[in-house]
């Protein structure tokens, strides 16, 4: 049987949407698209770029009543060459370092930070 890795989307909400771009854009260098509202019920998305051929998840930016962001909820990690680079932009960004850059043995180094909106989430990278 083929392996696969299992988390194929995930959300990171927002009350911000303009705010949250930027500063997801100015972190993780990366320019977020627009997504068209797939429920007709006045939600906001901005999609990360992705490539379904590659390793890892795609993912969006959410804005929608009713959903507030939290530093309590799931936690998605972002992977880098580096968690410090990615955690000292972040908090140039505004961003509050949760977990500054830990070694998890064999399995390399995360960070933590609490995001512009709220949320927790993390980098990992091998060095």
């Amino acid at each position: 049987m083929k392996k696969f890795n299992p988390v194929v989307w995930f959300e990171i909400y927002v009350n911000d949407m303009d705010r949250a771009a930027k500063f997801y854009q100015n972190v993780l260098q990366v320019t977020l698209e627009d997504m068209s509202d797939p429920t007709n019920k006045n939600v906001q998305m901005k999609c990360f770029p992705n490539d379904m051929e590659n390793y890892g998840a795609a993912g969006a930016l959410v804005k929608m009543e009713g959903i507030t962001p939290s530093v309590n909820g799931s936690l998605v990690y972002f992977g880098c060459e580096d968690c410090r680079i990615l955690e000292n932009r972040a908090s140039e960004n505004g961003a509050e370092i949760i977990q500054p850059k830990t070694a998890i043995g064999e399995h390399g180094f995360i960070s933590i930070v609490k995001d512009s909106d709220g949320n927790s989430i993390g980098f990992h990278s091998m060095n």
